[in-house]
């Protein structure tokens, strides 16, 4: 991973941005010599985003079946047989 310092940013944005499309790279930014932030593409932060949203889908259906709230298949098709008409 590439990392610039916040000053460099302000200086050279537009390099740096090229630069991140081209290599798809993400960038980290520092400010007196921390992190600060990360640059990324926008279809990278995008799908980031996308297996988010999955993998909380994911985590909710774990909880719910180990606390029980769960359906049969036959009374998942009963409850759902009201939506699918």
């Amino acid at each position: 991973m590439k990392t610039e310092l916040v000053t460099t940013l302000k200086r050279q944005a537009t390099k740096i941005l090229a630069d991140l499309h081209a290599s798809k790279e993400p960038v980290l930014i520092t400010e007196h010599g921390q992190p600060s932030a990360y640059l990324l593409d926008v279809d990278d932060y995008e799908m980031m985003q996308s297996r988010i949203r999955i993998l909380e889908g994911i985590a909710k259906g774990e909880t719910a079946i180990h606390e029980g709230r769960i359906l049969s298949h036959t009374k998942a098709q009963e409850k759902l047989s009201k939506w699918l008409k």
